[in-house]
């Protein structure tokens, strides 16, 4: 370990040296480049030279135990008992550091939600999952676009595709996939009785064309009329877009844009994520790629989380957290579950790298 963060210290020197060259100063492409470098070094560099300072404060003490004089060995007793833990949660901040990134933690994310078991009631709750997220993002000033949405008569979701833009978007809101159970009465209830929902979401990373080039011989487009909740017809040109990829049968619909153009245009960009995410899947597994690797098929027993709304309560079942202070999770306030999930699995890929 200790050699590579010295690799990285010395990387990181002759870093500063080019960023002060003239030749790389006047190279516009270079210099974003090796300045990019250099803002990822910056963190574990700093972090490895305080651990250093702390490590040469420890050795400095320990010398001075064996003095001659009582205060000093008090003194270098008391600067050890302080200086022991700093050590100990600075070396395993820089195991995390060292673990390898995943590749697609800056990029932008589709977040996909689809009402599962429950009917209108999950549908509804579709849509407060979606506000939920929208106003997460508003915090951490993060772009949305509504790519396709598609209503129930109740006035939620069935299914919503937005995109959110801003670097670290994935890395933030990755462990959000899977299904979201509800519990609560829902207004149409007269008795008062809680019902149980669930609603499925996935998380897929932003595809460059770079990453995924889709063959247009591989695709089949269709148009046809938007439609609105009921099915009612909301448009009366062909403005809507299906696209099949026909290699593997990947399905996306957009509509929500007065442009076919533009609907093809989303579509594709949802399409090529999609494609994207069935790579990863089978880089990662021998097991087929399929989407249910992320949702599941919907039913109760498969949740990820639970959110009860007559005890105000939220429960993370995959690392056992509860809080309870529902109505503020749902307003956007994720961070503390969002920095639990984070910290559970980087001390889950710490104990693979033991292994």
């Amino acid at each position: 370990m200790f050699e590579r963060l010295d690799a990285l210290v010395k990387r990181c020197e002759e870093l500063d040296k080019l960023l002060a060259s003239p030749n790389v100063l006047g190279q516009p492409a270079l210099l974003k480049k090796y300045s990019k470098e250099r803002a990822e070094l910056a963190e574990i560099v700093a972090l490895y030279q305080d651990y250093r300072e702390v490590e040469q404060a420890i050795l400095e003490n320990k010398q001075l135990i064996n003095a001659d004089d009582e205060i000093l060995r008090e003194l270098a007793r008391e600067e050890l008992a302080e200086l022991a833990p700093k050590k100990e949660s600075s070396e395993k901040q820089l195991k995390i550091l060292l673990l390898p990134k995943d590749p697609n933690d800056d990029k932008n994310i589709f977040l996909e939600i689809r009402a599962g078991t429950g009917g209108d009631e999950a549908a509804l709750f579709s849509a407060d999952l979606f506000r939920m997220y929208l106003r997460y993002a508003e915090r951490h000033r993060f772009r949305v676009e509504i790519m396709s949405q598609s209503e129930s008569a109740s006035g939620g979701f069935k299914e919503i595709i937005a995109l959110i833009e801003g670097k670290g978007a994935y890395s933030r809101l990755k462990h959000e996939k899977g299904v979201h159970r509800v519990q609560r009465v829902p207004a149409t209830e007269a008795q008062g009785r809680i019902h149980t929902s669930t609603v499925t979401v996935a998380v897929l990373a932003e595809a460059k064309e770079v990453d995924v080039k889709i063959d247009p011989e591989e695709i089949r487009v269709d148009v046809f009329r938007s439609s609105g909740p009921g099915g009612q017809s909301v448009n009366t040109t062909d403005s809507a877009v299906r696209i099949t990829h026909l290699p593997s049968g990947v399905v996306v619909t957009c509509q929500d844009e007065k442009s076919q153009h533009k609907n093809k245009a989303k579509a594709l960009k949802v399409l090529r994520a999609r494609l994207l995410e069935r790579l990863e899947n089978e880089r990662e597994s021998e097991i087929a790629a399929n989407r249910r690797l992320q949702v599941g098929t919907g039913e109760r027993s498969e949740k990820i989380r639970t959110y009860n709304f007559s005890q105000n309560r939220l429960t993370d079942h995959r690392i056992g957290l509860t809080l309870y202070k529902l109505e503020e999770v749902l307003s956007g306030g994720l961070d503390e579950i969002i920095e639990a999930l984070s910290a559970h699995y980087q001390v889950e890929a710490l104990k693979e790298v033991a292994h």
